[in-house]
């Protein structure tokens, strides 16, 4: 199975299945000396690790991350710092119930990926999934959590703005109400009623979807690259690459649609400091492929979770009908646990193009923001 690494010059690979021995990955490309240690990616892991609440799968995985690679401690301060070689994260499986699906081992779940899988491969991995499983992207928060540090000055956060069809209020959004809440949500009432709404779904036996908001600022001017390294394509890419997510939109998205060509321009004047000051940020941050030094700002859309209690209509291996309930641990809204992964996601493909960024231009006059031309002689 290939296509397991995703990156340029930051190239993360993962490894693993939900009911395997571990799960991990392989980070390369990241620049020596900077400080990191199990710790400050244990962080990161213990905001999606699973168990938290009863909002989300009860599966009680510790997510205890191990470095077996790639950091050192400084000779000099006693500090850990990468060390510019490969840096592997291992983290073990010890809560995998693979009995629940033995009922099912050769059906086929509807809105899963067993049945392609086994399409392209001839092998179904029924146990919670396989490699299909949103299991794996604890291995790209672990590798979130080191990208997090390489772009000087950036910061990358996330939060749920819907659950079904109830959106928070941006009115009342307030960052720090994000980590008050089981459902990563910047408005205090919206959580309230989403609580209300997710009881009555998890106890009919079904599921909802969700859409995740991600911000990353403190991005440099000028990452990206036309015609085919645009960062918005890379990213778009990235986000769509986590498990059940079905829709991505840069800045407005959608919404631009609607809107008139003097509505949508980000229009621009010229700050204190003589670099360009923008009115708005309908663009995401992101104009023709390249970073604007705006937040860049992303969301996406995550299904219902697919495992649900509510018989459905399905076929098994062998080509008969048959009917399908599919018991175990599953998530109500698998999109709740999606925030940490989208966050770690963005903070991937930024550092990437950061230093691809750098590779190719330096980090000269040039950047963030050139010197203005000499004005013509009047």
């Amino acid at each position: 199975m290939s296509f397991n690494t995703f990156g340029h010059l930051f190239r993360v690979t993962t490894f693993g299945e939900s009911h395997g021995a571990a799960i991990g990955c392989v980070v390369d490309g990241c620049p020596p000396r900077i400080p990191i240690t199990p710790a400050d990616i244990q962080a990161d892991l213990d905001r999606r690790r699973p168990g938290q609440s009863r909002f989300t799968t009860q599966r009680q995985e510790p997510d205890t991350v191990r470095i077996l690679s790639g950091v050192f401690a400084d000779a000099a301060t006693g500090v850990d710092m990468t060390t510019g070689t490969p840096i592997a994260l291992l983290i073990e499986n010890v809560d995998q119930r693979s009995k629940d699906y033995s009922e099912i081992k050769d059906k086929y779940r509807p809105g899963h990926a067993g049945y392609t899988y086994d399409v392209k491969y001839g092998f179904h991995d029924y146990r919670g999934g396989g490699r299909a499983s949103a299991r794996e992207t604890a291995a790209r928060v672990a590798a979130g959590a080191i990208a997090r540090r390489v772009v000087p000055g950036m910061t990358v956060r996330g939060a749920l703005v819907q659950i079904g069809p109830h959106k928070a209020d941006r009115a009342r959004w307030d960052w720090d109400e994000v980590s008050r809440n089981p459902f990563f949500c910047p408005d205090a009432k919206a959580a309230e009623l989403w609580a209300d709404y997710l009881d009555g779904v998890r106890k009919a036996g079904s599921s909802a979807g969700a859409v995740v908001e991600i911000v990353a600022e403190g991005v440099p001017a000028g990452l990206g690259a036309p015609v085919y390294g645009k960062l918005d394509a890379d990213l778009a890419a990235a986000l769509m690459g986590i498990n059940a997510v079905k829709g991505v939109e840069i800045g407005d998205g959608f919404a631009a649609a609607e809107l008139s060509g003097e509505a949508n321009a980000d229009e621009m004047r010229i700050g204190n400091d003589g670099s360009p000051v923008f009115l708005s940020n309908h663009a995401g941050g992101i104009l023709g492929g390249i970073s604007t030094g705006q937040p860049v700002i992303a969301r996406f859309a995550v299904k219902p979770t697919s495992s649900i209690l509510q018989p459905r209509q399905t076929v098994d291996r062998y080509g008969r009908n048959t009917d399908i309930v599919t018991k175990g641990r599953h998530d109500p809204c698998v999109g709740i646990r999606a925030v940490p992964v989208g966050e770690a996601m963005m903070a991937c493909v930024l550092a990437d193009h950061y230093l691809r960024h750098r590779g190719q231009v330096g980090e000269g006059s040039s950047w963030p923001f050139p010197p203005p031309s000499p004005q013509p002689a009047r």
